[in-house]
């Protein structure tokens, strides 16, 4: 006689037993907690009840101050040790003959600084939301991010070094009124050479961090970034300074040798290409993932026209200008990519989360409950004790003295206090509003703010060092 039989199981249940003539239907039977049942998150989440936090989306990761703190503030300062060091270095470059003769190769410098934060730390804020997404957890997974995005990196900074160097070298030709062709290609092997090889060091550096955090259980969102921007400065100042000076010595004798150095590197693109478009992980961004890249490089290529006129005023910004820069480059990148990484586990793209806008108020963003309110404010911690430490080894290390004045310190510390806090505000906005526009803010926001953070630094110093200038105080 054939019967029916309903059976309710819970999920523990792993076998079940189908007699003959009897059909057995299985119901799973559960009753989660009601703050479990609307989560949207990743399996990776740490779900917390809403009564612990009644503002956030449910099923999203909370983290204390303190282990954002804990996780942030090693690599901050590793990273702002390496800007002391590109700083110093900046400082003694600016003196050499390529530099004077050629004031174009210093516009070149925050544009190629600047790809830590075009490249790197995008690069650092996509491999950290899949790590956190669990994309990341199969051998495949890293395979396929790892070498697509090593040759997307490539592919990007090979064209940006390129695209840098004729937009500096038209600036100049506004400026001078004149027109050297050599300088061109000399400009256009110093950035590809440049760019390429800052790209290769750092991004295999980035990749592996994001791996062995994985692997260590920490958050890469935390670490990353700043990790990706340590030595990111002082590895592309060294380049630059290294290749400029090597082919100023040849530029009257031997120039056939920069078109030569331009055409092999652009040979490597068409390989370089196939590889990326072979990873869904990259294809994706290297087809549609220019606009940011190419915006920013040109808001810092003016950011460098500003700094060659303000340094041929005050010799003494160029040595705090990658510190001011890098801070804000790498806190700001904390941010967004933390911010991403939210989107990514508690919405759809092209959805924010219930109760979140795409403009927030200032309020909001820096003191809510918020979890993007408590990383905000941890990274705001940082600035000013960050700066003061910064600073006073920037006047140690200067081998010719750098006198820090109670007054330049204070004016100092509020601008970058100012910088910080905007960038850090503008990353929120343009995070909501990319994830809104169904575009992933980890491939678009951080580019955007890094140039906007290297402009407002470098305007910001120019303002303070030309007052202080005015006033008849010293630095």
């Amino acid at each position: 006689m054939e019967g029916k039989d309903e059976v309710f199981l819970t999920p523990a249940t792993l076998e079940l037993d189908e007699s003959d003539g009897v059909k057995v239907e299985v119901k799973l039977e559960e009753k989660p907690e009601p703050w479990l049942e609307t989560s949207t998150c990743s399996s990776q989440a740490e779900l917390v009840p809403p009564e612990e936090d009644e503002n956030e989306p449910s099923g999203i990761i909370l983290e204390s101050h303190r282990k954002i703190f804990a996780q942030t503030v090693v690599p901050f300062f590793i990273a702002g040790m390496g800007m002391v060091g590109a700083g110093v270095l900046l400082n003694i470059v600016q003196h050499w003959t390529v530099f004077e003769q050629l004031p174009e190769v210093l516009i070149l410098v925050p544009p190629l600084l600047g790809l830590k934060g075009n490249l790197e730390m995008t690069l650092a804020s996509r491999m950290s939301t899949a790590a956190n997404t669990g994309h990341l957890d199969t051998r495949k997974g890293k395979i396929d991010l790892v070498f697509g995005n090593m040759a997307l990196l490539q592919v990007q900074s090979i064209l940006v070094g390129l695209l840098a160097a004729v937009v500096a070298f038209v600036f100049d030709i506004e400026l001078t009124q004149a027109v050297n062709w050599n300088h061109l290609l000399l400009l256009s092997a110093c950035g590809m050479v440049t760019a390429s090889l800052a790209s290769l060091i750092l991004g295999s550096i980035t990749a592996s961090v994001i791996l062995l955090s994985k692997m260590w259980h920490l958050n890469p969102d935390n670490i990353a970034t700043p990790i990706a921007g340590a030595l990111g400065d002082m590895t592309a100042l060294t380049i630059l300074s290294i290749s400029a000076s090597a082919f100023y010595q040849i530029l009257e004798t031997d120039a056939w040798v920069f078109p030569v150095i331009c055409a092999a590197l652009l040979l490597t693109l068409p390989p370089l290409v196939i590889v990326a478009k072979r990873y869904e992980s990259t294809r994706e961004v290297l087809f549609h993932g220019w606009t940011p890249i190419i915006v920013a490089m040109l808001i810092q290529v003016c950011a460098g026209l500003i700094l060659d006129i303000i340094v041929a005023r005050s010799k003494d910004v160029a040595i705090f200008q990658p510190v001011v820069n890098g801070v804000a480059g790498n806190l700001v990148a904390i941010q967004a990519s933390k911010m991403s990484t939210y989107l990514h586990q508690c919405a759809k793209i092209g959805a924010l989360p219930t109760g979140m806008r795409i403009c927030l108020s200032p309020i909001t963003v820096f003191f809510s409950k918020l979890q993007l309110s408590r990383t905000a404010r941890v990274l705001m911690a940082l600035v000013i004790p960050g700066h003061l430490i910064f600073a006073f080894t920037i006047s140690f290390a200067e081998k010719h003295g750098t006198n820090l004045s109670a007054v330049f310190l204070a004016f100092y510390l509020i601008a970058v206090f100012i910088q910080v806090s905007i960038v850090i505000y503008l990353a929120s906005v343009l995070t909501h509003f990319f994830w809104t526009r169904g575009k992933d803010p980890d491939n678009n926001c951080i580019p955007y703010m890094t140039a906007t953070g290297d402009f407002l630094g470098i305007l910001f110093m120019g303002f303070v060092f030309e007052l202080l200038r005015v006033m008849g105080i010293p630095t």
